[in-house]
């Protein structure tokens, strides 16, 4: 029986490895950003040191917005004939349209694409594409491997200290309440996705070392009931402190991986730069 040949199709929110970039059939499409009548692409026309250094001069939150159908279409166009089908593995659908618009691109161009719902974004986008090309490798169809991601994304944790509740709440991400929390009472919240791919708030703390060594409890946690074998720590501009965080958690857990990267400049737009996040699957 002939191999089918698969695309993997992602956005901008997604960590994009040096594989993924090197990887003949990876395409990524990016979110736009847009600072008053000027739109960017994030990660091609707009880094996120020109985004923090953009908002810093101008004290302007800029916008986020999904990719167009017809942008999705147009890939999907130039995927005939190269391709049998698509999986697509996108940002939650409760944080973006994306999903939507890359279904809506896939009928215009009447191309098979299995849409997968991370129910989340960064790098637990990434290893839901990982996983779906190993199982491709062993010769199961499209549809049985966007079936087993969409399950298997439930599997994702995640725990986020902000590095900008002004950007969050002028996002549109935060309640007031929290927000009034977080800014007058000086309260550290910790966020996170939850499974059903929305933002949560989801402790509050006093300081940010007392939410790191909170962090550390939830990994422990995880780590008794599961099986973890890489830990992800996204940062927004402060390597330093991913690198600390990546000492104590090596230290605690030494069989773990650490991973260490930086999160793109659609999530930074809301994260803001300081952003620390940890990230992990477990099986």
């Amino acid at each position: 029986m002939t191999e089918k040949k698969i695309a993997w199709i992602t956005d901008s929110t997604a960590y994009i490895t040096d594989e993924f970039i090197k990887h003949p059939d990876v395409y990524v499409i990016p979110l736009s950003i847009t600072f008053d009548d000027e739109t960017f692409e994030d990660g091609i026309d707009l880094n996120t040191d020109q985004l923090y250094n953009r908002i810093v001069k101008s004290k302007e939150i800029p916008k986020t917005s999904q990719p167009s159908a017809g942008r999705f279409a147009e890939l999907f166009e130039q995927l005939k004939g190269k391709y049998d089908s698509a999986i697509a593995v996108h940002i939650s659908g409760k944080l973006s349209g994306t999903i939507n618009s890359c279904l809506s691109g896939a009928k215009l161009a009447d191309f098979p694409v299995e849409a997968v719902d991370s129910k989340s974004m960064s790098y637990a986008i990434t290893t839901l594409i990982k996983k779906g090309m190993d199982l491709a490798k062993k010769g199961l169809p499209s549809n049985e491997i966007a079936q087993f991601l969409q399950e298997d994304a439930a599997k994702s944790e995640n725990y986020i200290l902000l590095g900008s509740l002004d950007q969050f709440y002028k996002g549109g991400r935060m309640s007031g309440t929290a927000y009034l929390l977080g800014s007058l009472l000086k309260i550290k919240p910790i966020i996170r996705v939850n499974n059903n791919g929305e933002f949560e708030l989801f402790d509050k703390v006093r300081s940010e070392k007392k939410a790191v060594k909170r962090m550390l409890e939830l990994l422990g946690e995880a780590y008794k009931k599961h099986s973890i074998s890489q830990v992800q720590i996204l940062h927004g501009n402060v390597q330093d402190k991913a690198k600390e965080l990546g000492s104590e958690i090596k230290a605690l857990f030494p069989k773990l991986d650490i991973f260490i990267g930086e999160i793109s400049s659609t999530i930074a737009v809301h994260s803001g730069e300081g952003t620390l996040a940890t990230l992990w699957h477990n099986e």
